[in-house]
C-alpha cells in the first residue's frame, strides 16, 4: 500500500514538475510587450518614430509596423528574430506621406509583435495617429514695426490651427507667444527685443514669427520693421586700489574659490566669469511668468534720481594704465539719497529676491508674458518671492552691494530674460505707439 502511494505521489510530482517546465518554457503564454511613442499621435511630412518591443519568456519572434489610412495598410517594418534570445529591440521607422501617398487627416499605427512560445502569442496594438502635411498660417496684425537696436517690439497675430510652440525670432533669440484675449477675441501676443550687440551675419537681424504645429510642421514669416541703428556711449573705467581692496574682499568672503587671489585677479574672474553666471542666474529667473499681462500704463522711474549710467554703455577697465576688461550696461544706474526706497515700476510678482553676486542685493519682478524689471545694489529687500506687488510699493531701499562703487540703483527691463533700454518703457507715448495701440487696447 506504502509503494502503492509512493508510486502515485511520484507521478503527480512528474506531471508538475512536467507541467511547470512546459508552460515555463515552450508552453508560456506570456504576451509580448509593446510600447510606442506618444510623438506618433500626429505625423508631419516626414516623421521617424520608434516603437519598442519586448517578450520576457521565450522572446521575439515577429514584429510588423504599419499605418492605416481609408482602410489600405502600409508597411513600415517587418522583422523575423531567429534567435530565441531576442528579448527586447527597439525598431525605428520614417513615415514619408508623400511617397506612401498619405492625406491630411486620421489615420492609425499598428504594431504587433509574436513570441517562440509554442502558441505563438500574439499581441497587437493601434494607435490613432492625425496626418498632419499642411504647416500652420499666421496671421500678423501689425503691417509696420518701428524698433530700436537695444529696444523692445510687440506684435499680435492669429494661427490657423492649434500649435506646440509659437513665438517670435529676433536677432538669433526666440521670445514665446502667448494666448490671450484683445478686444473680445482670441489671439496671440509676443513681446520680443533686439540686442545691443549687432549680431555675426547679415541675416541674423531678422525678425520673424514662428509656429510650429503638433505634428512639428514649422512656418516662419518675417515681421516687417524699420530697425533703428542706435551709437552706445563708451566709458572708460580707471581701477585704484582703494576700490580693489574695499570691494573684492566682499567677494572673496562668499566664493571661496576667490580667496588667496589678489585683488586685481579677483576682479578679473569677477567680470568675465562671475558676470557671466550672474546673468544666467537673471535670465533663468525671468523664465517664470504669468502667460497675462500684469502690468499697466507707464512703468516708473525712481524718484528724484539723476542718472548716473545708461543703458548699453561700453566700458573699458584700466589698472596702473593697462586695459584689464570690458562690460556691457545692461541697465540705468539711478542715484538719489543715499538709502532711498526703490519702488515697484509696475505691478507684478516677485521672482526672486536676493544677493547675485555683482549685481547685490537683487529684485526681479515679473510683469507677465517675458516681461521683467530688475532692481539690484540695495543695502536691504522688503519683498519674498511669489509677492505680488503694486506700482510704487516699496521693494527696498538703496545701496551698495554687489560691484557698486556708491550708493545708486541699478534698473534694468528684460523680455524673456534679454535686457532691453529701460526709457523706452518710461515713456508713456513710446507705450502708446508701440504697445497698447498695436494690441488694439
Amino acid at each position: 500500500m506504502k509503494k502503492k502511494f509512493l508510486y502515485i505521489a511520484v507521478l503527480i510530482l512528474l506531471h508538475a514538475v512536467g507541467a511547470w517546465w512546459f508552460f515555463g518554457t515552450i508552453g508560456e503564454k506570456g504576451k509580448p510587450a509593446i510600447e510606442i511613442g506618444a510623438e506618433a499621435g500626429f505625423i508631419a511630412r516626414q516623421k521617424t518614430i520608434s516603437v519598442v518591443f519586448s517578450d520576457k519568456g521565450r522572446g521575439l519572434r515577429h514584429t510588423e509596423i504599419a499605418i492605416i489610412q481609408d482602410n489600405v495598410p502600409h508597411v513600415l517594418s517587418t522583422v523575423d528574430y531567429p534567435d530565441k534570445k531576442t528579448a527586447s529591440r527597439k525598431v525605428t521607422v520614417t513615415i514619408d506621406t508623400a511617397a506612401l501617398k498619405l492625406h491630411d487627416g486620421p489615420s492609425t499605427l499598428t504594431a504587433s509583435a509574436i513570441d517562440h512560445s509554442l502558441w505563438k502569442n500574439r499581441t497587437e496594438v493601434a494607435l490613432p495617429s492625425q496626418i498632419d502635411i499642411l504647416p500652420p498660417q499666421i496671421y500678423l496684425h501689425t503691417a509696420q514695426n518701428h524698433i530700436n537696436i537695444g529696444g523692445a517690439g510687440v506684435i499680435s497675430y492669429n494661427l490657423s490651427e492649434p500649435v506646440s510652440r509659437t513665438g517670435v525670432q529676433a536677432g538669433g533669440i526666440f521670445y514665446p507667444g502667448y494666448k490671450t484675449t484683445l478686444a473680445g477675441k482670441e489671439e496671440y501676443v509676443a513681446y520680443f527685443a533686439l540686442p545691443d550687440e549687432a549680431p555675426s551675419g547679415g541675416g541674423a537681424w531678422q525678425i520673424a514669427a514662428l509656429a510650429v504645429d503638433k505634428a512639428g510642421n514649422e512656418t516662419l514669416n518675417a515681421i516687417p520693421a524699420l530697425i533703428k541703428k542706435k551709437k552706445f556711449h563708451s566709458d572708460k573705467i580707471v581701477l585704484n586700489d582703494d576700490f580693489l581692496n574695499h570691494k573684492m574682499p566682499e567677494f572673496q568672503a562668499t566664493m571661496p574659490e576667490l580667496r588667496g587671489k589678489t585683488p586685481m585677479d579677483t576682479f578679473t574672474e569677477i567680470n568675465s566669469r562671475v558676470r557671466s553666471e550672474n546673468l544666467q542666474t537673471i535670465r533663468n529667473s525671468a523664465q517664470k511668468t504669468e502667460g497675462r499681462p500684469l502690468w499697466n500704463g507707464v512703468f516708473l522711474r525712481m524718484k528724484d534720481a539723476a542718472p548716473r549710467a545708461s543703458f548699453g554703455d561700453r566700458r573699458t577697465y584700466f589698472y596702473n594704465g593697462k586695459q584689464v576688461g570690458e562690460s556691457i550696461h545692461n541697465g540705468v544706474d539711478l542715484a538719489s539719497l543715499a538709502h532711498a526706497s526703490v519702488e515697484a515700476a509696475n505691478d507684478g510678482i516677485v521672482r526672486f529676491a536676493g544677493a547675485i553676486g555683482i549685481y547685490g542685493n537683487s529684485v526681479i519682478i515679473d510683469h507677465g508674458m517675458g516681461l521683467s524689471t530688475l532692481y539690484s545694489h540695495m543695502s536691504a529687500i522688503l519683498v519674498k518671492p511669489g509677492q505680488g506687488v503694486k506700482k510704487g510699493e516699496a521693494i527696498g531701499v538703496s545701496g551698495t552691494t554687489g560691484l557698486a562703487g556708491g550708493d545708486h540703483l541699478h534698473f534694468g527691463i528684460a523680455i524673456n530674460g534679454q535686457f532691453v533700454d529701460p526709457v523706452e518703457w518710461w515713456d508713456p507715448h513710446w507705450i502708446a505707439d508701440n504697445v497698447t495701440k498695436k494690441l488694439g487696447q
